[in-house]
């Protein structure tokens, strides 16, 4: 039996429609959900840049050879009888008068094969933290910055530095400190602590 025109042209428009609203209601649904944390269930190791000389960019003997032992340090990493292999590396970015943080960290990305990611200024912490939490990366990440900037990038981070840092400060002289943030799988700070590296590192 043949349908009346205006019959089939009504049916498939209702399914035209029905159609469009599950679409609609398919984008309201995605741009409902919650943007995802890549920090989540991530840990956050921070450090500062090995030796530095009284005048130059560079570091001092003792300072490669430090970045040189971080390579082994690093890979595995352990602590509390646990061990994890880093696997995203980020130094802050070069400056006239300091490559220190790069030269750090350079050693380790060779031996490791990880790509040393030295695009954010240690200027600015916090865009380096919207980075880690916007964008896919390994979920053991180390950080070598200059310690004039690592309160700031805890705090762009969630940490408090004033419970890991003397006066909140990390001291002029201090080369061996190893901070340790873990993410829950909201990607919130759930675990702050300060590490002192081995003396001497393996």
């Amino acid at each position: 039996m043949n349908l009346p025109y205006k019959t089939i042209s009504r049916r498939i428009a209702l399914r035209t429609v029905g159609t469009l609203i599950a679409i609609l209601c398919s984008i309201a649904f995605l741009q409902a959900q919650p943007a995802r944390n890549y920090l989540a269930n991530s840990t956050v190791l921070v450090i500062r840049h090995a030796e530095k000389p009284p005048i130059g960019a560079s570091l001092t003997p003792d300072g490669f050879a430090r970045a040189e032992k971080y390579a082994r340090y690093f890979h595995p990493f352990v602590t509390d009888g646990k061990a994890f292999s880093v696997n995203a590396l980020y130094a802050g970015s070069d400056e006239p008068d300091s490559m220190r943080p790069r030269l750090t960290l350079e050693p380790l990305s060779r031996a490791t094969k990880i790509p040393l990611n030295t695009h954010f200024s240690t200027a600015d912490s916090d865009a380096l933290a919207r980075a880690l939490a916007e964008q896919a990366h390994g979920d053991h990440v180390l950080i070598a910055w200059r310690h004039k900037k690592i309160a700031v990038l805890l705090k762009a981070l969630g940490a408090d530095p004033s419970h890991l840092l003397p006066n909140g400060v990390w001291p002029d002289s201090v080369y061996d400190w190893v901070i340790l943030l873990h993410f829950d799988a909201a990607g919130h700070l759930d675990q702050q602590r300060l590490i002192y590296e081995p003396d001497p590192l393996p």
